[in-house]
């Protein structure tokens, strides 16, 4: 099946999944509908293909909603998450010390396979990293898209459940109370970014670089509001699409092992994170929702989706995962190398 057919189909059915949760009136329908939709479609054997630059164009959206959430006020506030941002290194080694044994010992996988699949890393970059360094790159893929698969799935249940959160408001004002030139600034300050950001090598080039850009014309008052809820939801959509669509091609043998261990691991991490939001919460480093949104390791991207809508402090729930991503892609290689030779 050609190229566009694959997507075409891809976008049909996740729109469909996305008109079921907003007619069942689940939680993040945009989010979860598609990334439902879509997994069932794989497992069953539907050749989806995901969304291509359109669906890295649509992230950057994500990027500028973070970016235009940093004001000279919530610069004043940074100092304070000093404290909280201390655990982000023991929690990332305590998920190391837990991960990589089950991969190695209880799967049985290789060292590469098992080291960047313990690591609470973008999926891209620890397909990368695992791939220079002799990995298993489908049994990677498998692992971290099951990570994010449950932990995205599992959070607004949470989040509805337990703080009783609306998740169903919508993420922002409409596009049609926007300003259409601010409307156009972002976009454009989107589409630069990500560009810029590609061209130096920069990881999570699609919402790190919008966010960066959008942080300096909001820090100058250029940029005064958050872009328009319709913008959020889209890219809502096609990480939805994003995640579900990594499942495509499985074959039993994945599904029994690989999805397994990555479902086994999710587990593990859930215990961990609740441990820390636990701890974070203890000592009052921040309010609950907050420690609970910025100790998850689920995809960035996602994570920013959620945080948004539940309303959560941005500032402080992405630059958790932001060092997070920066430690484990600066130091993942060198600890999985050493650790390597030494074995």
């Amino acid at each position: 099946m050609p190229l566009l057919k694959r997507r075409l189909l891809t976008l049909a059915l996740a729109a469909l999944g996305g008109a079921a949760f907003l007619w069942l009136r689940l939680p993040l329908p945009l989010l979860l509908g598609p990334m439902l939709a879509c997994l069932l479609a794989a497992l069953a054997g539907a050749r989806l293909a995901e969304a291509g630059s359109l669906g890295s164009m649509m992230r950057t959206f994500l990027g500028v909603a973070v970016g235009a959430s940093i004001t000279p006020e919530v610069l004043r506030q940074m100092p304070g998450m000093a404290a909280s941002l201390a655990f982000v290194p023991v929690f990332i080694a305590v998920i190391a010390l837990v991960g990589y044994p089950l991969f190695r010992r209880v799967f049985g996988f290789d060292h590469a396979t098992a080291w960047y699949g313990a690591m609470p890393g973008g999926l891209q970059d620890m397909l990368v990293f695992g791939q220079e360094a002799g990995g298993d790159i489908r049994a990677l893929s498998l692992i971290h898209a099951t990570r994010v698969l449950v932990i995205v799935t599992v959070a607004p249940l949470i989040l509805t459940g337990w703080w009783g959160v609306d998740l169903s408001q919508p993420p922002g004002v409409p596009m049609r109370d926007t300003d259409p030139a601010e409307v156009a600034l972002m976009i454009a300050a989107g589409l630069i970014g990500w560009r810029l950001a590609a061209r130096v090598g920069l990881f999570g080039a699609s919402i790190l670089g919008p966010m960066i850009l959008t942080a300096a014309l909001s820090l100058i008052g250029v940029i005064q509001h958050r872009p328009p809820a319709e913008m959020i939801q889209a890219a809502q959509f096609f990480i939805g699409i994003a995640v579900g669509a990594k499942y495509v091609g499985i074959t039993l043998r994945e599904l029994r092992w690989h999805v397994s261990a990555g479902l086994v691991y999710a587990l593990l991490l859930a215990a961990i994170s609740l441990a820390f939001i636990e701890l974070i919460v203890h000592l009052r480093l921040a309010p609950a929702l907050d420690g609970f949104l910025a100790f998850l390791p689920g995809g960035q991207a996602e994570m920013v989706v959620i945080a948004i809508i539940a309303g959560a402090d941005l500032a402080y729930v992405v630059s958790h995962h932001l060092l997070r991503m920066v430690l484990v892609i600066v130091l993942g290689p060198i600890v999985g190398k050493a650790l390597g030779r030494r074995r």
